[in-house]
């Protein structure tokens, strides 16, 4: 019954158009992936040194080393 009072939604802007990718050298390609290969590294480096995970700590017994306080 209503449905002859119901506004009309507006019609849908058309999409923009699709915007063009430059070409890239491959020296810029080279360079781009030394930079990106930088900065997996980086952030690797830092991950590497930490020795507990999810589950404590990660080293077996036979690497502990006795220190002056404990065991």
């Amino acid at each position: 019954m209503g449905s002859i009072l119901k506004p009309k939604a507006p019609a849908l802007p058309p999409p923009p158009a699709p915007v063009e990718v430059p070409e890239i050298s491959l020296e810029e390609q080279a360079r781009i992936d030394k930079e990106q290969a930088a900065i997996e590294r980086k952030r690797r480096g830092r991950k590497s040194t930490i020795l507990t995970g999810p589950l404590g700590v990660q080293e077996s017994e036979e690497t502990k080393l006795k220190t002056l306080l404990g065991e």
